[in-house]
């Protein structure tokens, strides 16, 4: 089955909702499906498996448009609750059926070389498409948290108060972006109502 695997390290299972990065290609957007409620797992797991889902070059196209049993859109919600984590490719093994299994990096090098693309080149980016180019990946939120309490993403996090003004605006920037692709995320699924113009009444003298 498509997008699902576990981590090399220690096995925990993953659903893997982007295998490449914009500007990073050896870097893949994993959730840890352990560290779910039920409710949340079962219905990420049928958007998995139902046939959009297996179809899907990324399942994150489809979690963008799919929601929660509250409501809530399910790419959004992951990413809002931190379940959306940064980890290396060669670390995630998957798993399209019992008996086999496939590093993440080698799939995506294979992928590559079928459709005639660089790595680079595989990236999709937040509107589902293939970009031609690289980007920078400001966007994405790295942390050195484990996805669902298990698995260890060996990356440094600076405290705020230990980092430079320099530094500071570099996150305040990167923050700003995340917070855009949410919003436009947000107004392709509800798209906001247009504000009603106020016409000023004309007074006779």
């Amino acid at each position: 089955m498509k997008h699902v695997g576990k981590m090399k390290n220690n096995s925990a299972r993953v659903v893997v909702a982007y295998r490449t990065l914009p500007g990073d290609p050896y870097s893949a957007l994993v959730v840890g499906t352990q560290g779910l409620m039920d409710a949340y797992h079962d219905s990420l797991m049928s958007v998995v498996q139902d046939d959009m889902g297996q179809s899907a070059n990324e399942l994150a196209t489809i979690l963008s448009a799919r929601k929660f049993p509250d409501g809530s859109n399910m790419l959004e919600w992951l990413h809002i609750n931190g379940h959306l984590k940064k980890v290396p490719t060669h670390l995630v093994l998957m798993t399209p059926n019992t008996q086999q299994t496939i590093p993440l990096d080698e799939l995506n090098r294979l992928i590559a070389e079928q459709k005639g693309l660089t790595l680079d080149e595989l990236a999709v980016t937040e509107d589902g498409k293939q970009i031609k180019k690289t980007k920078g990946s400001d966007s994405v939120k790295t942390t050195s948290a484990s996805v669902s309490g298990d698995i260890e993403v060996n990356e440094p996090v600076v405290a705020e108060e230990n980092l430079s003004p320099a530094q500071l605006r570099s996150r305040a920037d990167a923050l700003f972006k995340q917070a855009q692709t949410l919003r436009k995320q947000a107004d392709a699924i509800d798209p906001p109502k247009p504000r009603a113009k106020k016409t000023q009444a004309s007074v006779e003298v």
